[in-house]
């Protein structure tokens, strides 16, 4: 007979994370949910180098350990080096999440070609070439890891005026489904988190809690704290997701059902009334 009081899995991997564009928003929120959770943490940023830095200030608030790099993913090869360079500075990488992003307000065809490279360099070929450096050091080290991809509800659902960050973020759906399925027989799990409006810089809001009743068109009726999300990438980089790959967990506050409710209800307020 089965035990059924053994755990279902454990920390076999290092309890070092790395988490890209940590300076703000998600990436801070996760960074310290992670070393909350017992996980130094390696903190990159764009150009908010004083933000990473509070970031990692923040980690070692927790009683673990931070390294912070400059990472510019608009040269994609050269910005995935630094997941090795982390790696190294902290003995280790378990965990990668791909958190890092941009977008752009343009409509396809009024958007130049290099700038919607540029989206897609950042927003997927980024994640895949830090992700293959991520995957060979753990496939080395032997003990498994977690891969985790920040992509948005935009990896599903397509948005006026996005159109190279909806392309992006549904290639990353995909990439990470072949990758789970590619290394699944070395013990890594690769996973996304699909987030709705959470109240950020990014969405032009703060990092703080957002108001209930603000959004009457969202079931939940509000924007999501970044915590909320950040709670989730820690379940995915923890022992407990050990049978958890290949997935995409929408953190949207129920968005994503709107649909064609939405689109027939647009301008009622249906969703705060009894």
């Amino acid at each position: 007979m089965a035990d059924t009081t053994a755990p279902i899995s454990r920390f076999d991997y290092d309890k070092v994370a790395i988490v890209t564009g940590a300076d703000s928003g998600i990436g801070r929120a996760t960074a310290v949910t992670l070393a909350a959770h017992g996980f130094d943490v390696g903190v990159t940023c764009h150009r908010d180098e004083k933000g990473a830095r509070e970031t990692a200030g923040q980690v070692v608030e927790q009683g673990r350990r931070a390294a912070v790099r400059r990472h510019d993913l608009t040269d994609p090869v050269a910005a995935a080096a630094v997941v090795d360079e982390l790696a190294d500075e902290l003995g280790g990488l378990g965990v990668l999440v791909n958190n890092a992003g941009t977008g752009t307000a343009e409509p396809l065809l009024e958007i130049g070609y290099d700038r919607w490279r540029s989206v897609l360099a950042v927003d997927l070929d980024g994640p895949f070439l830090c992700s293959q450096r991520a995957a060979r050091r753990m496939i080395e080290r032997g003990a498994g890891g977690r891969i985790i991809n920040v992509t948005s509800v935009h990896e599903d659902y397509p948005r006026l005026g996005a159109g190279p960050y909806c392309a992006a973020k549904g290639g990353l759906r995909m990439l990470s489904r072949t990758l789970a399925l590619e290394l699944a027989r070395h013990g890594i799990t690769v996973n996304t988190i699909a987030p709705g409006e959470i109240a950020t810089p990014m969405t032009g809001q703060e990092d703080r809690p957002p108001e209930p009743g603000t959004r009457p068109g969202y079931p939940l009726g509000r924007p999501g704290d970044a915590r909320e999300v950040a709670a989730v990438i820690a379940f995915l980089a923890g022992p407990a997701s050990s049978y958890v790959t290949g997935a995409s967990l929408f953190v949207d506050g129920g968005l994503g059902l709107m649909g064609p409710q939405a689109a027939g209800d647009i301008d009622k307020d249906i969703w705060s009334s009894g």
